[in-house]
């Protein structure tokens, strides 16, 4: 098993297009840790570099503190899962698991073994003589894990392995690698765009963003799932994290006496601030206060914050999703200020209420807020504001 560090890798393709700059950090040994973030934001290209597939134009990647900046991918001793399964169709899966030690010249009788302890793991042992045609996509991907297995690697890459199967085997195979993971104590290295199994699956989950130039950074912040939910370093992580995604509304912190208040620029609600040094040094300034969906409360009228027309509602069984608009400008995640056409729309947010508060069409529904849980950003920087 081995720990793996990028330090400063940075790669620019021929064209010009920086695909990923100053990127930091260590996967420890047996570690967990997702990639995640939008299409471009070079989740793909990190690991294609720690595959020795792409080289950097900057910075190292260090494996056991040992640099394989420039070694070959044949030498790094990890094994990759694809996200097309890669397995030979003339082969029977016996074959295609143990095709990789026969390379290596490994004797018959190891190679039993190993390709029929990894078939009892996966429970492929039933399937062994058949061809990959004759599998379903979970156990052809079951296939492409033993194939890696058997290797006995110091690091697995895997590049979206999941995304070609249906919501439901999904669900059962993110379970199930996160069980072999802990079982086998190797150092992993996962990329996916869905935020659920980046959240599911990591031990930690490093969130990624695209970047314009080589002087930005395209890791946001690297932290326990959790960690990131709770206490997001900026806007883009906290938009991204959370499903249905953060609402964000401007405000303007206005003191009054000793206390603050948020007035949300284009309505005339204003929330009471709960007390912060932080929040205090904002005070007569704009902010961004992000509010996660579960953030709302259902409550009597007189009391309501909101009370909106619920143009939208999904009723997903145990919860109910309400849509709706207020007269505020839009916010961009990217933490940027919008160009004065995207200013002037209306901002629509979401909340998430028990089933039985689900409204008419077009009925109006009070909410009010758990201030305490509020989340406050720079709309300048994007960074997290907080003690």
């Amino acid at each position: 098993m081995a720990s793996m560090t990028f330090d400063g890798i940075g790669k620019t393709f021929p064209d010009g297009t920086v695909a990923v700059a100053n990127v930091s950090f260590t996967v420890a040994d047996g570690e967990f840790v997702v990639l995640v973030g939008p299409s471009g934001c070079g989740k793909s290209t990190l690991l294609r570099m720690a595959a020795g597939l792409e080289t950097p134009n900057d910075g190292r990647l260090l494996m056991d503190d040992q640099d394989v900046t420039n070694t070959e991918p044949q030498d790094r001793d990890i094994a990759m899962v694809f996200q097309n399964y890669a397995l030979y169709p003339h082969m029977s899966v016996y074959e295609n698991m143990a095709f990789g030690l026969q390379q290596r010249k490994m004797p018959k009788d190891k190679i039993d073994r190993l390709v029929r302890d990894a078939a009892e793991m996966l429970d492929l042992t039933k399937y062994l003589s058949r061809k990959p045609g004759a599998l379903s996509g979970g156990q052809r991907q079951r296939v492409a894990m033993g194939r890696a297995i058997v290797r006995h690697p110091m690091a697995f890459l895997m590049d979206e392995p999941l995304s070609n199967l249906d919501a439901k085997l999904r669900v059962q195979m993110r379970a199930e690698l996160k069980l072999l993971n802990q079982r086998l104590g190797v150092t992993t290295l996962y990329v996916t765009h869905d935020q659920v199994e980046a959240m599911t699956m990591g031990d930690r989950v490093a969130v990624l963003k695209p970047v314009g130039n080589a002087g930005e950074s395209n890791l946001q912040q690297i932290d326990t799932p959790q960690r990131l939910y709770d206490r997001p370093a900026n806007i883009f992580v906290a938009g991204f994290i959370g499903s249905p995604a953060m609402n964000f509304v401007r405000a303007e912190l206005r003191a009054e006496g000793a206390s603050l208040r948020a007035a949300i620029a284009g309505t005339g609600i204003s929330l009471p601030v709960p007390a912060s040094a932080a929040l205090s040094a904002y005070a007569g300034r704009q902010v961004i206060a992000g509010i996660r969906p579960e953030m709302f409360l259902v409550c009597p009228e007189a009391e309501a914050l909101f009370n909106e027309p619920i143009p939208v509602a999904e009723a997903l069984g145990a919860d109910t999703y309400v849509f709706f608009d207020i007269a505020s400008p839009p916010v961009d995640v990217n933490g940027a200020e919008e160009d004065e056409f995207k200013r002037k729309g209306t901002n629509r947010l979401v909340a998430r209420i028990p089933p039985a508060a689900t409204p008419k069409p077009s009925e109006r529904l009070p909410l009010t807020v758990d201030l305490e849980k509020l989340h406050w950003f720079d709309p300048q920087t994007g960074a997290a504001i907080r003690d």
